[in-house]
């Protein structure tokens, strides 16, 4: 295997044969053009169309891209969770197949850690004054969005208005200690992620983002929405169970970092 890259990107996918050609292109020429060390892992559920093939002919032999083929469909939590633990970059984002967060937030996102040595995660919000939402949700979808975060303020995580950005980096150190500790496998565990980070004590950072609405989302809009709120409401007794049976040693709590590239 060679040396670990400084920056890796895990992007989960299920049913995408209409849009991965596309999106592999776009990350293809968008990161060759930046010439940084790296690796593009592409984690995909078990599909009933053609996503895994697809995507492995599209790449073909590219070393810049991993293609992890889950054998099961659990959930997006479960593809982020597999490829986040995989991942061995310095700095480690997770984000979306449709590229709703343009590709230009990564060099943004990396920046804003050079800068501020002392934060161990940044999320994008899309609610954040300064962002961009150059096409917005469908109006339904927008209130939906507005009242699970009423119920993530009052139950989760208190300050952070918007948990569900898709579009979120942290550094090498807080993965494994946050990730082998998820339990959620569907949509809400970015709720759980986050309540196990403020746990562990590393420090968040709210970043503005640009951010485009895909009309293909795959959050069935009352499915999912019900499962969601279901899970918030026992989030914080999940978390609190989950660190008792696995309590953080000292490697794993939050410490002090040095500024990337420091020795």
């Amino acid at each position: 295997m060679n040396a670990a890259p400084f920056l890796s990107l895990v992007i989960p996918a299920y049913n995408e044969s209409r849009r991965i050609e596309r999106s592999i292109r776009d990350l293809q020429a968008f990161f060759r053009l930046l010439k940084i060390n790296m690796e593009i892992l592409i984690v995909i559920e078990k599909s009933s169309d053609h996503t895994v093939e697809l995507a492995k002919n599209l790449i073909d032999g590219d070393p810049l891209f991993r293609i992890i083929a889950n054998d099961v469909h659990k959930g997006k939590g479960f593809a982020v969770k597999t490829g986040m633990l995989q991942a061995r970059g310095e700095l480690v984002f997770f984000m979306d197949l449709d590229l709703s967060t343009p590709l230009v937030e990564v060099v943004s996102f990396i920046s804003e850690f050079q800068q501020r040595p002392d934060v161990d995660i940044i999320i994008g919000s899309r609610k954040h004054k300064e962002s961009q939402v150059i096409k917005k949700q469908t109006l339904i979808r927008r209130k939906m969005g507005q009242i699970f975060n009423l119920f993530v303020q009052a139950l989760a995580v208190k300050g952070i208005t918007d948990t569900q950005c898709g579009f979120k980096a942290f550094r090498k150190h807080t993965v494994k200690p946050i990730f082998s500790r998820q339990t959620i496998d569907g949509f809400s565990f970015d709720v759980e992620i986050l309540l196990l980070a403020e746990a562990l004590g590393y420090k968040i950072h709210v970043k503005p983002v640009k951010w485009i609405n895909s009309p293909e989302s795959k959050v069935h809009i009352i499915k999912d929405s019900i499962k969601m709120l279901v899970d918030l409401l026992k989030m914080k007794r999940l978390v609190s169970k989950t660190l008792h049976a696995l309590p953080p040693t000292e490697g794993e709590k939050a410490k002090p970092q040095k500024t990337l590239g420091a020795s």
